[in-house]
């Protein structure tokens, strides 16, 4: 099963982030001169910032002489790598064959419904990003969702929405 990966942010909603370019500079001098540097310098600079900021591919490509070009085809090419800011809490709902038939559909139309966004996208509290994904490896559990490092199993639409508000309520206290 292939899931569409599409991420569509209004850029008007987004204020524009000063990105602090010193902090991928001990990275930088890491990988400079090391055979295949690409992956490792975006992996790094990813877990800095939380996505890849246009500013970070051109600063690698002036301090390490890696095309732009180049970049831009491995972040875009591994699902891994993120283009755009995601929310704090990313929520991956599994849609492979087990959850499928177990109606994982439901639960994402629940979360699209109560988060108001759509696959892929970030909430304009910037609090969750939601993510249809292939498969989470928790067969057992299905239909699944994993927000974070915690798995939730067995749900329904009512369930996981519930997990959401939960998680809404801790970080308002």
């Amino acid at each position: 099963m292939r899931v569409a990966r599409l991420l569509t942010i209004d850029n008007s909603q987004i204020e524009e982030e000063k990105v602090d370019l010193s902090l991928i500079d001990s990275l930088i001098k890491k990988y400079k001169d090391k055979k295949g540097n690409i992956i490792p310098l975006l992996q790094g600079a990813q877990n800095i910032y939380g996505y890849l900021p246009k500013e970070v591919f051109e600063k690698i490509a002036k301090d390490t002489g890696v095309k732009t070009t180049d970049m831009y085809g491995v972040a875009t090419f591994y699902a891994q790598f993120r283009l755009k800011p995601v929310g704090k809490h990313i929520v991956k709902i599994c849609h492979g064959t087990a959850c499928h038939v177990q109606n994982a559909t439901e639960v994402t139309d629940a979360l699209i419904d109560a988060l108001d966004v759509k696959d892929g996208e970030t909430t304009a509290d910037r609090l969750f990003t939601l993510e249809s994904v292939a498969c989470l490896g928790c067969c057992s559990l299905a239909p699944v969702m994993m927000i974070g490092d915690e798995t939730y199993g067995k749900l329904t639409g009512k369930a996981a929405v519930d997990v959401i508000r939960e998680i809404r309520r801790s970080e308002k206290n």
